[in-house]
């Protein structure tokens, strides 16, 4: 699922779960879940936690087709 700020959650949430997850990013987003192997998740009350998450590079688009 793509890393962005609602992936990473609902990722995190199935991570926490059990689940293994593999994020999709890119750039430095990218590296600092390579660096770190966890999403942070910084709740509404204040509570912090981590998930373990597995991550690969987003891949390239490929072509387009026309309907």
């Amino acid at each position: 699922m793509g890393a962005g700020a609602v992936g990473s959650y609902y990722g995190a949430l199935l991570a926490r779960g059990g689940h293994e997850v593999t994020m999709v990013a890119r750039g430095p987003h990218l590296e600092a879940l390579r660096r770190r192997g966890t999403v942070v998740v910084r709740e509404a009350d204040g509570r912090v936690w981590e998930a373990p998450v597995a991550v690969r590079p987003r891949p390239d688009p490929g072509p387009a087709f026309m309907a």
